[in-house]
């Protein structure tokens, strides 16, 4: 999106691009990124970790707005860069459990906003992106709070799942399966 919007509104060897070829250009440079991600593993649990501390950090930002009301926009920028990269730190030196938790977060993101859309037509992300900018809102009802409870909700359900999945698949130690291998061989398996 980030460079969607460059290249629509800034001009690119002095000519101004279509939206098609704006989106051509986001959409090869996301590719790029994204296959980067996916066969550097060091780059790709970076950028876990990091989406984890911006959601995270957002959730922060949103879950005190009745207590706290930053009064300029570097409050949550900081809050988001530095919740961002500590988490992305902490998923490098703990993959499994970050990476775990990452995903229940951002599905759950993800759920809690589709429910969003259909119950308020996305007032609680206006709300965010307000928070965000550190512009003064009106406090939430009770309907969106109730929404951005299931957040939460859905992320810790989200992680049992995982746990409880992953868990059953690897309870076998190394020595177990070197073991089973060994055995399969001489049966002539």
């Amino acid at each position: 999106v980030v460079i969607f919007l460059l290249c629509y509104r800034e001009r690119v060897l002095e000519t101004q691009l279509s939206a098609g070829a704006s989106a051509g250009i986001a959409l090869g440079i996301g590719l790029l990124c994204g296959l980067v991600a996916m066969l550097v593993r060091s780059v790709g649990l970076f950028l876990v970790g990091l989406l984890l501390g911006l959601l995270l950090a957002a959730a922060a930002l949103l879950g005190s707005a009745p207590y706290y009301q930053p009064g300029s926009v570097w409050g949550p920028l900081g809050l988001l860069l530095g919740g961002g990269l500590l988490c992305a730190l902490l998923t490098l030196r703990w993959p499994r459990p970050l990476t775990t938790l990452a995903t229940a977060v951002t599905g759950a993101a993800l759920i809690a906003t589709a429910a969003d859309y259909f119950a308020e037509l996305l007032l609680l992300a206006r709300y965010a992106v307000e928070r965000l900018r550190a512009a003064p809102v009106p406090p939430l009802c009770w309907r969106s709070w109730a929404l951005l409870a299931l957040w939460p909700l859905l992320s810790l359900m989200g992680v049992l799942v995982q746990w409880r999945v992953t868990t059953e698949r690897d309870s076998h130690t190394e020595g177990e399966r070197v073991h089973a291998r060994v055995g399969m061989t001489d049966m002539g398996g």
